[in-house]
């Protein structure tokens, strides 16, 4: 697509954030073999049960709650010891795992160098002719080097002389591509007379623009006195495609900037009720504009957004939370006073003291939960391509005979956590340990594992059987969604124990609300194993007790927020929080 120059007046500004130019299991599923539940005493068999009594909650949760550091452990005691380090699902314990145990680097292709030196200055006409020539790459040199121009942020002087270059070489026509890039020039550089030149040009030579046109022309306008005509080109949009949260944001943050706040509100409905989850400068945008400003209707608001945060386990950044607590603070009469704290691992704020929700789920929680699991990951799942349902069925009733699990034991995974232990005592020294606390226990394995070789020892597997019930399945299977079934179907009192972090199971489930009730529950269930010395007691990982969501009590709001210096994956959870509290 072309377009021609008839005169260009000052090719010349405008905008912040990068927006885009607009350019263009492991195994699979448990199949059992079940030979002969009581065979005779010489004859092979894939599970074994192990007689206990009553289940063990007391155990359970003296399991959970006597923690200590490990070099002040008794070595005579056979209590659990746990570590005084971050919980599995902490925010950035997955990046520090990562650099303890470094994957190998994949061989870095070579760089390829620039063939011309970027420059530094607008250019003449005789200087860019001579740029030219030394080019020796094989894109478009204008598209080129104007792509260079937009990724280094150069200045729009810079970038008009090349397009005057242009233009004069091609008998006034400039190329579309090279019209967007450095519309986004002056977007970044917020050249706001600039913008509204390349609109009308844009208005007046094509009917429709694509979407990324668009949306560089909507954040450059709201900046401007016709703001209101980028709200037109979000209409655009809205004829061919759904506007993306971005373009929302745009358009709200004009709005507020403009003070038009029944405009800005109404935006911000639309946004949700497209499905879209809002950015957090938009959210942000919302409370900077309320800041002091006495308005029931504007505060509830506010506060509705903070429940839209709860609702959908999203967590603010560092800068919406100082928004939120300067907001807070500011309300005329109201009393607020905000601090940055941490929880204890009891669940208590170290600020005010208040306790947080607990992390387990209600009677009617853990059945919902367990019925969607049940049906989408169980019987639902793939299993099904390496099992039947013959064997699903023969696992079910072997787990359905036997008294509820205290904790459930991936014994594969398990054994594997050590690469320097022999696999066979690894699993034993982690059982015997458990076993100690007088906890039924399961141990789910593969066929393989009752084979003597150099790495799984017949006799310490024997061991293991005589601690724990066991079923080993073939060596082809999954056993994560048979880890879950026995978990849950032994109710909600127990925690199991693999280092996978099931994020393909999560996934199986329908709908959102599931998957925010099942992580929950994995977070207070899912036992990990950080340390093991020869000689010494397995240290776990203690598990949360309390719920890392926004929450209120009326008179206090808890706000768990992400640090900018820490970087969280999307199964973990922030560790720094906002406590709010009305003084009385």
């Amino acid at each position: 697509m072309t377009f021609c120059f008839t005169g260009i007046r000052s090719f010349s500004k405008p905008w912040k954030s990068n927006p885009y130019l607009g350019l263009g299991p492991r195994y699979s599923y448990i199949s059992v073999f079940l030979k002969d539940c009581y065979s005779i005493r010489n004859q092979q068999k894939w599970f074994s049960l192990k007689t206990v009594s009553l289940q063990n909650t007391k155990g359970v949760n003296s399991l959970i709650v006597k923690a200590r550091y490990l070099r002040k452990r008794d070595e005579g005691s056979n209590e659990q010891v746990f570590s005084d380090s971050p919980h599995l699902f902490a925010a950035g314990a997955a990046k520090k795992r990562s650099l303890i145990n470094p994957k190998s680097k994949d061989h870095a292709l070579p760089s390829v160098k620039n063939t011309i030196q970027l420059p530094t200055k607008p250019l003449s006409s005789e200087e860019w002719d001579k740029l030219k020539e030394g080019f020796k790459g094989k894109a478009n040199f204008e598209n080129w080097i104007l792509s260079q121009m937009a990724h280094c942020h150069s200045s729009v002087d810079m970038a008009k002389s090349l397009l005057a270059w242009v233009a004069a070489k091609n008998n006034g026509i400039v190329g579309y591509n090279l019209l967007v890039k450095y519309l986004f020039l002056c977007v970044f550089h917020k050249q706001t007379s600039e913008v509204i030149d390349i609109y009308e040009i844009m208005k007046a030579r094509y009917k429709s623009l694509e979407s990324g046109g668009n949306t560089l022309l909507i954040r450059g306008l709201i900046h401007s006195d016709r703001w209101r005509e980028a709200f037109l080109l979000l209409e655009d949009i809205k004829k061919v495609m759904v506007p993306s949260k971005k373009n929302y944001n745009d358009c709200i943050q004009g709005a507020l900037l403009h003070q038009d706040v029944n405009i800005a509100w109404n935006l911000y409905q639309e946004l949700l009720d497209q499905n879209l989850i809002p950015m957090l400068e938009t959210l942000k945008a919302f409370f900077d504009f309320g800041k002091g400003i006495k308005d029931d209707q504007y505060s509830n608001k506010l506060l509705d957004i903070l429940l839209y945060l709860r609702n959908n386990q999203l967590y603010p950044d560092e800068s919406l939370a100082h928004s939120v607590k300067t907001w807070f603070e500011s309300v005329p009469g109201e009393q607020w006073k905000g601090r940055f704290t941490t929880i204890h691992k009891s669940g208590q704020c170290l600020s005010c003291g208040k306790t947080i929700e607990s992390i387990h789920l209600s009677r009617e929680e853990y059945e919902f939960l367990k019925e969607k699991i049940m049906r989408d990951v169980i019987e639902g799942g793939d299993q099904y391509k390496k099992t039947t349902p013959q064997e699903l069925k023969r696992f079910q009733n072997f787990v359905r005979s036997c008294p509820p699990f205290d904790i459930v034991i991936d014994g594969l995974n398990v054994a594997k956590m050590f690469p320097k232990a022999r696999e066979s005592q690894a699993l034993l020294d982690v059982v015997s340990q458990l076993a100690k606390q007088n906890l039924r226990l399961l141990v789910l394995g593969r066929k393989h594992m009752l084979r003597q070789t150099s790495r799984w020892k017949r006799v310490e597997m024997e061991k293991v059987q005589k601690q724990a019930s066991c079923f080993f399945a073939d060596d082809i299977s999954e056993d994560d969604p048979f880890l879950l079934y026995a978990t849950l179907h032994s109710g909600n009192h127990c925690k199991f124990i693999t280092k996978d972090l099931l994020r393909d199971h999560k996934a199986c489930l329908s709908d959102a609300k599931t998957q925010r009730l099942f992580f929950k529950w994995q977070q207070g269930h899912q036992l990990a194993i950080i340390n093991r010395l020869p000689g010494s007691k397995i240290t776990f990982q203690y598990i949360l007790s309390y719920d890392t969501v926004v929450q209120t009590t009326g008179d206090s709001w808890h706000i768990p927020y992400d640090e900018d210096t820490v970087e969280r994956y999307s199964y973990e959870v922030p560790t720094k929080w906002l406590c709010l509290h009305r003084k009385t």
